[in-house]
């Protein structure tokens, strides 16, 4: 990590489990498997990097990290800061982010801030903050972040026990799919990446990616223009349909964000092949998200449970 042991800070993130999804797989005829992220300590894959971007702040001299976000990014950057012993500031657009991921930031110590703007007007104040002396931005444009969120690649080839053709994940900022890639470069593995966007960028359902203007938009066009990467755009009916066969198919309760990958790899009609599919962010983030039809309150008998589950 290139830090003093002293300043290295962890919470436990990585080694998160890889496990088969046998259903969506025989549906979409490849051999598919999930790479759960959404169980690091904070609930999204955000927290790889933040690990390795607060220890070297922390070790560089840094008072307070910064961040802009619709809400991952907020929750591990602070609570790594609150590891750490330094301040948190989260610069959120108004009424853009899960009451959760708030919820999150404030829990540990942040000092959340609402613009009226979008996470776009939020990343450029965070740069301005960040060229005052104290403070270190956190986002994704942070290097560090990067060197971070790479490692999921080893890990996903040492489960696995093989090369996966092709590992696919949301397309939000493109920071994760920048990591991937420099991943799979170091591995020198011939692993292709698919990423899945929403075509209504800055209104989508799926809140951790709603980003209109993606701060690697640029790497990420190379790396499609090297073959590297392939980006599907994903109506919302088409992302929140397999949201919802991630949970009733496959057991695995995540934010709409997360079901990205996996409706990228079923729209591009990618068959045949092993791919494994990051899900980025638990379920309990985005709560909101969930239907919540009126739950049947009936007289404790047998006959009136019965008569209420058919």
């Amino acid at each position: 990590m290139g830090v003093a042991a002293a300043n290295r800070v962890s919470l436990g993130e990585g080694a998160t489990p890889l496990v088969p999804a046998g259903r969506i797989a025989a549906r979409l005829g490849l051999d598919l498997h999930l790479k759960l992220e959404c169980l690091n300590p904070t609930g999204s894959f955000k927290d790889r990097g933040m690990a390795v971007a607060v220890s070297r702040a922390l070790d560089a001299g840094a008072r307070t990290v910064v961040c802009a976000s619709t809400g991952n990014t907020a929750a591990s950057a602070a609570a790594y800061a609150a590891r750490a012993g330094l301040k948190a500031v989260v610069i959120t657009p108004a009424g853009a982010t899960a009451d959760a991921k708030r919820a999150q930031s404030r829990a540990v110590g942040a000092r959340v801030v609402e613009i009226r703007g979008s996470f776009d007007d939020a990343l450029r104040l965070c740069r301005e903050l960040g060229e005052r002396d104290g403070f270190t931005v956190v986002n994704s444009v942070n290097p560090d972040r990067i060197d971070g969120q790479k490692t999921v690649v080893a890990e996903i080839v040492e489960q696995l026990g093989a090369v996966p053709d092709v590992i696919a994940l949301p397309y939000g900022g493109g920071g994760n799919t920048s990591a991937v890639a420099a991943g799979i470069a170091e591995a020198g593995i011939p692993t292709r990446i698919v990423s899945g966007q929403s075509a209504v960028r800055t209104t989508t359902v799926a809140s951790a990616i709603r980003i209109g203007e993606p701060a690697h938009v640029e790497r990420v066009e190379r790396l499609v223009g090297e073959g590297r990467v392939e980006v599907a755009t994903l109506g919302e009916d088409e992302l929140l349909e397999m949201w919802r066969a991630l949970g009733s198919d496959e057991g695995i309760f995540c934010e709409p964000a997360s079901a990205a990958g996996v409706a990228a790899l079923a729209q591009l009609g990618i068959a045949g092949v092993t791919a494994v599919a990051i899900v980025t962010g638990h379920g309990l983030k985005d709560t909101g998200a969930v239907a919540d039809p009126a739950t049947p309150t009936v007289e404790p008998t047998i006959e009136a449970v019965l008569e209420a589950i058919r």
